[in-house]
């Protein structure tokens, strides 16, 4: 193929295109072309004569292909396009589109099967003529940015690196600022990878980074800027004897007029504050960088200009752009421990996250609420912000002590955008500081309220996120004083709901995402303010554009999980369902904007309970023809790959919002179950075998709803459903979710389905085992496992408990703690049947039995009972000595309550 030559028809046709700039890629008669990217090769390459226009598009329509086809191109047209672009690398003229051409081959086809071309370009470097250096280098640039792995590893007995990082750090000094920024930003692609070469050749390459420290190249020093902030985060350790020249530097550059290279300068603190192991290094610093992050705090003039919104806006309606996109995550069934007072009063809440880590802490809550206030790109603000919000976090007191002062001084001043940084500054430093501000916070808060009025909306939202950030210790102060409620919890709920209404969509916005926190630090303390607060969420739902509508909804939903049952009173529901209903009614099917809708509505369905009854029939309808709809264009689209596959969020936040309507209504849904064509039975046995985890998650969680509430509508198909149910029993991890909900409804069809579900049993509990002994398990997930085996130990308590001493320790471990309801009364109660029928299976854990029971106070009078004859048993099984030796070990915690419930003594 390297003697390939192109027939003049072939060409000629392939020019006529390029010269009308139509990509030939995407032109049918390219097809007719034999051998075209052998055609683009040649007429890149070896056409001078032809304008050099359509030479480059040649290139670009190569490189496009390359890296499109690459596989499918032949290794005859390849080489020969490999032995175009090498003869060609130094052309003035289109050496920069060869280039490229280059890059996407060694990027497609890995570095080490084409070494020849590193080889050629290294030594272009050396070329007496700048601009071949300059193509060559950039050309490199590109490889080290797409293949550093590939360079990194050692290619058939080659390291590349070995030669090509010392000559980059050669062109560090070098006279062309171009050159310097591509050998500097070259070389730092590999800080993260560690390699080898680079570590060997740190030193040099520090020296050499340092000289240009004060380049007047800004690009140039921006990139060492970069390199710095890598270094430090990868190997920090090589900085740490430069420290004290690096950090005055870094300061230098953070208070740099360009805001990019004050950016990137920033981004050095950040990443200092965030490593614990760094904390010693940064310390002697912390006195210069506080009051550095405070001035970076301030709007510019550039964020103003961008950012506008200081008037008001409220009327305009919103551009396509300003609409963040959202996803809906499907329910997730949930047992509550004894700690959390947010149950509905069957104990069972669902959430619209699922967390693999319940205790982990959510780094990314500042960013976000950061990127919610002040939407747009992240910059030396955003930055700044979030690097006071670390330091705070990790030195605690010592970085308030700095900063008190300057907040002092810059909440005085009567510039506004200096009165606006102190505020965001007091935000930021929330979480790390509350110790050590707490005491300023009976000043601070009323000082705060007064901005809420401020005339510039910058101020007053900075003011409500700021708020929001300080909503728990508001909360906790009134749960302690009175005073307190009426002087901080009083005026908060009324002046943020005054700045729900405001007249500027940013500050409506910031005010709805700080209810929202207060909503659910405040929870039911708020309930004697609903009335005001629902008439507010009521008139916002008239005034607000789409993208504040979206969180409104999330604000009223908040509302309706912290208040409960609270919120079904008919005044309240006058106020709040009219406005909801209306959307409801307005958005057309097609429409995303349901989502957040439908997760409000599921919400409102679980507060209100029966309340809901007089809305739920047209709801429920429409939900059940959204699962239809999308499941029949599911079937098209697999029937006709034409076909656009529909996007399965319809179908699972209807299933949620069915699921809540159902568990509201409870026994009252069965008429609608019935009543509804098609019957959501029948779509359940599509979607719980979806491949779609959360849309199978979902389903189960509708299934086991049905099955508490109206199982003579599920009966005749239980036995389609069982073996699916059998199968999702398995934790993979990225559907553990599918086997919580799926483990959760198997507990509640036993229950309803009696000894009819024997021949399940078996299956269900060889996986169910697996998981109640397996520590790892997401804590959600075992206590469903655990509920789930006590049920079918209530139905088949021989079957069951001939395992007791497999299962017993993690089954007492996991469920003694939870809040008491029916699900933890029916375990508890399946567990004293399969004692009673294998007392000797439970020898071993008898004290964790005794303490399991000792805390269980609010069990039902049949549980009570039942105890009380399972440890009768016990006393006479042990007889007098054993028995009293076993008291003797139990702890008194345990004992007192025992004796004072069951005369155990």
């Amino acid at each position: 193929m390297s003697n390939w030559q192109p027939t003049e028809q072939g060409l000629s046709d392939l020019l006529q295109l390029l010269r009308e700039a139509l990509n030939p890629t995407d032109n049918n008669n390219v097809q007719q072309i034999p051998d075209y990217n052998s055609y683009l090769a040649y007429i890149l390459t070896q056409m001078p004569q032809e304008d050099q226009y359509v030479r480059s598009v040649a290139g670009l329509t190569l490189k496009n292909n390359i890296r499109a086809h690459f596989p499918t191109i032949s290794p005859g047209v390849i080489d020969y396009v490999k032995k175009c672009c090498l003869q060609y690398i130094g052309d003035e003229l289109v050496g920069k589109a060869v280039g490229i051409v280059i890059a996407a081959i060694v990027e497609r086809g890995q570095v080490h099967n084409w070494l020849q071309a590193l080889e050629v370009l290294m030594q272009k470097l050396d070329d007496p003529n700048a601009v071949v250096v300059e193509n060559a280098f950039t050309t490199i640039q590109k490889i080290c940015e797409d293949c550093s792995r590939d360079l990194d590893a050692n290619a058939g007995g080659v390291q590349p690196l070995e030669f090509m990082i010392p000559k980059f750090i050669t062109f560090f000094n070098h006279p062309s600022d171009k050159l310097r920024l591509n050998a500097i930003t070259s070389t730092s692609q590999f800080i993260t990878l560690r390699s080898a070469p680079l570590m060997n050749a740190m030193d040099n390459f520090l020296s050499a980074l340092f000289s240009r420290a004060t380049d007047d190249s800004l690009e140039v020093r921006k990139a060492v800027c970069q390199a710095l902030v890598s270094l430090l985060e990868m190997c920090p350790t090589v900085l740490f004897p430069h420290m004290p020249n690096l950090a005055e530097y870094m300061l230098f550059c953070t208070q740099s007029d360009d805001a990019d290279l004050a950016l990137e300068a920033c981004e050095f603190w950040l990443v200092f504050a965030e490593q614990d192991e760094l904390r010693e290094q940064l310390e002697p610093y912390l006195p210069k960088v506080v009051p550095v992050l405070l001035r970076g705090m301030v709007y510019s003039e550039m964020d103003l200009m961008t950012l506008g919104g200081d008037e008001d806006d409220a009327h305009i309606a919103d551009s396509e752009q300003d609409i963040k996109p959202r996803f809906h995550k499907a329910n997730l069934v949930e047992i509550e421990r004894a700690d959390k007072n947010d149950l509905d009063e069957g104990g069972k809440k669902k959430d619209t996250a699922f967390d693999e880590e319940d205790d982990e802490d959510d780094d990314d809550d500042f960013d976000e609420d950061l990127d919610d206030e002040f939407y747009g790109e992240w910059n030396l603000r955003k930055c700044s912000a979030a690097t006071l919000d670390v330091l705070c976090t990790s030195y605690e007191g010592e970085v308030i002590r700095l900063l008190m002062p300057l907040l002092k001084t810059e909440l005085e001043n009567p510039d506004w955008l200096h009165r606006e940084c102190g505020i965001l500054a007091l935000g930021a430093a929330a979480e790390g500081g509350l110790q050590e501000i707490g005491p300023h916070l009976p000043e601070l808060v009323p000082y705060l309220f007064n901005n809420l009025v401020d005339p510039k909306p910058l101020v007053r939202s900075i003011t409500c996120w700021t708020l929001g950030r300080y909503a728990a210790w508001i909360v906790q102060s009134a749960q302690q004083s009175p005073e307190a409620r009426k002087h901080f919890l009083e005026p908060l709920v009324q002046k943020l709901l005054e700045r729900i209404l405001d007249n500027n969509k940013r500050v409506q916005e910031a005010a709805c995402s700080s209810f929202s926190l207060l909503e659910e630090e405040a929870t039911t303390e708020l309930v004697p303010y609903m009335q005001p607060i629902l008439v507010t969420l009521s008139t916002a739902f008239e005034k607000y554009q789409h993208r504040n509508l979206l969180l409104l909804y999330d604000t009223v939903g908040t509302l309706a999980d912290v208040a409960g049952s609270a919120l079904n009173t008919p005044q309240y529901i006058d106020v709040i369902m009219p406005p909801l209903i209306k959307k409801w009614q307005e958005i057309p099917d097609e429409s995303t904007d349901l989502f957040p809708l439908l997760e409000c509505l599921s919400s409102i369905t679980t507060a209100l309970g029966s309340g809901f009854k007089q809305f739920a029939q047209p709801v429920y309808v429409r939900c059940v023809k959204l699962v239809t709809q999308t499941l029949e264009e599911c079937q098209a689209a697999n029937a006709n790959p034409a076909n656009d596959m529909p996007d399965k969020d319809f179908m699972i936040v209807a299933l949620d919002l069915l699921s809540g309507i159902i568990q509201a209504l409870n026994t009252d849904a069965e008429p609608l179950v019935a009543g509804t064509s098609p019957n959501i039975v029948q779509l359940l046995s599509l979607c719980i075998q979806d491949e779609v985890a959360e849309v199978r998650q979902s389903a189960y969680a509708v299934l086991g709803d049905l099955a508490i509430s109206c199982f003579e509508q599920i009966r005749a198909v239980v036995p389609q459903f069982m073996p699916h149910i059998v199968s999702q029993i398995e934790p993979v991890p990225e559907h553990v979710s599918v086997c919580n909900n799926a483990t959760w409804s198997a507990g509640e069809i036993a229950i309803k389905w009696g000894t009819d579900i024997q021949p399940y049993v078996e299956p269900m509990l060889q996986r169910l085992f697996q998981l109640i002994v397996n520590p790892q398990i997401q804590r959600t997930l075992l206590e469903n496992v655990a509920i789930t085996i006590g049920r079918l130990g209530l139905v088949f308590p021989d079957l069951v408990g001939q395992h007791l001493q497999l299962f017993i320790k993690p089954w007492l471990i996991t469920l003694a703690p939870i809040r008491p309801n029916e699900e933890k009364a029916s375990a508890f109660s399946g567990l004293c049947e399969m004692i009673k029928a294998h007392p000797q299976g439970a020898v071993k854990e008898f004290l964790l039995f005794c303490e399991a029971v000792a805390g269980y106070a609010d069990a039902p009078t049949s549980l009570h009972e039942a105890f009380r004859n399972i440890l009768a048993g016990y006393k006479n099984m042990f007889g007098e000595a054993q028995w009293h030796q076993a008291l003797e070990t139990m702890p008194a915690e345990a004992r007192g309550p025992l004796h004072e419930r069951y005369g155990i003594a």
